[in-house]
């Protein structure tokens, strides 16, 4: 579990693998600091760490990962947004994340708000009802309040702390971003989705 208040920028070093993909990161922390098996959240996609070196991780990305995020166009030395998972004690400084990528969606615009920008996003139609105006989301791992919700998207605005110490400074319109919706309001929808429809308990 993390709370989408992203620690560090990791570069990728390598990727090899067809049939699901060895992924190979300079994290910017001691990687002697984490355990194998241990869970880092990379631009939002929660992966287990595998092996380590003085330097250097490595984690796998199975093919359903791959076909459910924007990991399946990782390159090497693109820029992740990493976050060690949660630890009991910690400050919650964002909303609760899981790191289970709920839909890929795409950067629209930006436009400059003083120091900030807000950014608009492609709102794919399943996420829709679990994304509300002041409500949570993470985009790439980052815990975000939304601004704005409109037909087939939303918008946020990103701070300068933010725009700085993660990669959603770097976006352009149309590369691709990990959406996942704020678990909450995910459950309040599935509570609604009982209350409305067929006792399906199975489902």
């Amino acid at each position: 579990m993390f709370t989408g208040i992203v620690t560090h920028i990791g570069r990728i070093l390598s990727v090899e693998g067809t049939d699901g993909r060895t992924l190979t990161v300079a994290p910017g922390f001691d990687p002697g600091e984490v355990p194998i098996g241990a869970s880092i959240a990379h631009s939002g996609v929660c992966l287990t760490v595998t092996g380590r070196e003085t330097d250097r991780y490595r984690v796998f990305l199975s093919p359903e990962t791959l076909a459910r995020t924007t990991a399946s166009g990782w390159r090497a030395g693109d820029l992740l947004n990493l976050e060690r998972s949660l630890r009991l004690g910690d400050e919650l400084g964002g909303h609760l994340v899981f790191g289970h990528v709920d839909a890929v969606g795409r950067l629209e615009s930006v436009e400059p708000a003083g120091d900030s920008r807000i950014l608009r996003f492609s709102l794919p139609p399943d996420l829709a009802p679990l994304v509300a105006v002041k409500g949570s989301i993470a985009v790439d791992g980052v815990s975000l309040t939304v601004n704005a919700v409109e037909r087939g998207n939303f918008a946020v605005t990103v701070v300068p702390h933010t725009l700085e110490v993660t990669t959603l400074g770097r976006l352009a319109p149309g590369d691709p971003v990990n959406l996942e919706a704020d678990m909450l309001a995910r459950y309040v929808a599935r509570q609604l989705a009982f209350r409305d429809g067929p006792r399906d308990h199975a489902a």
